[in-house]
């Protein structure tokens, strides 16, 4: 790339800061991206709204823009803005999308909207709202008037909060997406005739440009499944193509044989799951390929340039055949330029030297880290002195998280047995994670990413089998996105004999924080149990929990859900921004499944562990 073109581009990105609200022209012609009828490069990098605080929003994006690019892309989550069927929040927090896409333009960035409906991202149920399942008939990702008559109405209510944002109105959207890597899933899915996948991509495709959209569209896939995803009418962009050649060449095939060309997912790291070693890509590696792009007038978009942090219970896992489930860690890290706490790394640096320009701003200082003195943990309950104050619902046969209307967290299964029963207990059908335990006492852990599936089990005269079962994120890639329902979805079985009547089912969904305060400590070993303690902090700041000497569970921090940990690893630490943080006294409140010992503390470290493998303790 010519001196001169990265002059041009960088005047053009100052252009949008000082002129943020005047209407601007953004085109594909010609071959290239045209704004106000002169040809950009794009070097956009990834960064997702819902990952990151509210507050750190703008230090971010300034992070971006110190590195050298010109445009954030984001993924939209349709599941994070329909909180219950019809109901829609775009304004609470992190999920102001309009106000994260004023802020990127204040920064002197343009915007580059995934909307889906299918997002993937490592994010639970690939974005789709997990009540979707309860809608009789419909068929997720699938020509069928249920679906599409959802995924218009998500594109109303997204369009009302965007519509002033895009270039066209004075805002800084300049591209769209049309679905999302439709091209692997019609080549996971040839059970179903490509017409049928056409219709279904064309529908949604027209639905994005009937509520209003009027900025440039393109598709995302990988170069060798264009012809399942492509969509007339839309840039074809190649997912992870470094081959410039073979890119311009599958361009040209689909896009009446001409650019511009540009990989919309550039991968400068890699997605993570729980139990596996946590992946990472030199940055020489990312450096040479980015050269490559700017020598050869390739745009691209680095996913992730930020990765962020899947708090809460948003993660999504995928599937394969040796795990059935590869649950994705709560860090979101991905070995991205910037690290998960918003820090320069090599990576970014050396970057940064190649992208930078005399317009390009100083980087902005790091967000401060502190140490919190070991927390002491003063409350510690049984979970099922809680589960007592619940009213069960009870069936015949155990119920799915979907039927209980529960999207997230645990249910706890209860079957009281009035005549003893031994032999090997099998539960075919868990999704994802069990606790077992025989008139209060735990007797296995069953979990779906080893396929452990059953145990032997004993089951005296008038006792009690007590099933906790968490639910570790929905599957967010693939065929078996349509096979998302969660708990026990099988009938459980006893020594051949299947288990049924008067089954009892408990729902702890842990969306808000546990209300403690009218509970006695009541906690034993290997039995779940929630911990509450406080602490002062003098002034706020980022810091690290550290969780090596926990077994499974969540954390709260001064009520909100700041996500999952799990002593196999390769994570080890949760990111607690201290924009969360409050001078004075917090509070803190950790719910631990395993339990193997009465814990009395809780310890914060300056720096995240992220790779520290131990599986053998979830076999």
């Amino acid at each position: 790339m010519k001196k001169a073109l990265y002059t041009i581009l960088f005047s053009i990105s100052v252009l949008l800061t000082t002129t943020a609200q005047q209407k601007q022209t953004f085109a594909i012609s010609d071959g290239n991206f045209l704004l106000n009828g002169k040809p950009i490069q794009i070097h956009s990098g990834e960064m997702h709204y819902s990952r990151i605080p509210q507050q750190y929003w703008r230090h971010r994006l300034q992070m971006m823009k110190a590195m050298g690019l010109n445009a954030v892309a984001t993924y939209v989550f349709w599941n994070y803005h329909e909180v219950a069927p019809g109901v829609w929040d775009f304004k609470t927090g992190n999920k102001n999308l309009a106000e994260y896409i004023k802020t990127a333009q204040e920064e002197g960035l343009f915007v580059i909207l995934r909307p889906g409906p299918y997002v993937c991202a490592e994010w639970e149920f690939g974005g789709y709202p997990w009540f979707l399942q309860n809608v009789p008939n419909m068929v997720i990702r699938g020509n069928n008037p249920e679906y599409l008559a959802a995924t218009k109405a998500y594109f109303t209510e997204l369009y009302k909060q965007v519509a002033s944002l895009q270039i066209t109105k004075g805002g800084p959207i300049i591209m769209v997406q049309g679905e999302n890597e439709f091209g692997s899933y019609v080549s996971q899915r040839k059970d179903i005739p490509l017409e049928e996948h056409k219709k279904y991509s064309a529908a949604v495709f027209q639905q994005l440009k009937d509520v209003g959209f009027e900025v440039p569209f393109f598709t995302s896939d990988g170069s060798w499944l264009f012809e399942g995803g492509a969509l007339p009418g839309a840039l074809p962009t190649a997912n992870g193509e470094d081959d410039v050649e073979k890119l311009k060449k599958v361009v040209n095939q689909f896009n009446n044989g001409k650019g511009p060309y540009m990989v919309a997912e550039f991968y400068p790291g890699w997605l993570d799951h729980w139990a596996e070693p946590f992946p990472t890509q030199k940055l020489e590696q990312t450096v040479r390929q980015t050269k490559k792009y700017l020598d050869n007038q390739v745009s691209f978009n680095y996913y992730m340039v930020h990765g962020g942090t899947n708090f809460g219970f948003t993660s999504g896992a995928n599937y394969d055949k040796e795990h059935d489930i590869q649950p994705d860690m709560t860090s979101y890290d991905y070995d991205a330029p910037i690290s998960e706490a918003g820090w320069a790394t090599p990576k970014y640096n050396a970057l940064r030297e190649l992208l930078k320009t005399n317009e390009t701003p100083a980087i902005p200082a790091r967000i401060p880290v502190i140490t919190i003195p070991n927390i002491a943990l003063t409350k510690a309950v049984d979970l099922a002195d809680l589960k007592d104050k619940i009213m069960p619902v009870i069936e015949d046969t155990p119920q799915t998280f979907e039927q209980l209307n529960q999207g997230d967290g645990y249910v706890w299964y209860s079957k009281k047995f009035t005549q003893p029963i031994s032999g090997k207990l099998e539960l075919n059908g868990l999704r994802d994670y069990a606790m077992v335990y025989v008139n209060g006492k735990k007797v296995a852990e069953l979990n779906r990413y080893y396929k452990n599936y059953s145990c032997e089990i004993d089951v005296p005269f008038n006792a009690t089998l007590d099933i906790v079962v968490e639910n570790m994120g929905r599957i967010n890639y693939g065929s078996q996105i349509n096979a998302n329902t969660k708990g026990i979805i099988s009938p459980v079985i006893i020594n051949g004999e299947t288990i049924t009547g008067n089954w009892e089912m408990y729902g702890l969904p842990m969306n808000k924080e546990p209300e403690l305060t009218p509970y006695k400590n009541s906690a034993k070993v290997n039995r779940p149990t929630l911990y509450q303690g406080t602490f002062n902090v003098n002034k706020t700041g980022d810091t690290f929990l550290d969780m090596r000497d926990w077994g499974k569970g969540i954390v709260f921090i001064n009520g909100i859900n700041i996500g999952r940990y799990w002593s196999v690893g390769p994570q080890q630490t949760l990111y607690v921004p201290g924009c969360w943080l409050k001078k004075g006294k917090n509070n803190i409140v950790i719910f631990e499944q395993k339990n193997e010992k009465i814990q009395k503390q809780v310890k914060t470290i300056e720096t995240p562990i992220l790779e520290d493998l131990k599986p053998e303790k979830g076999l």
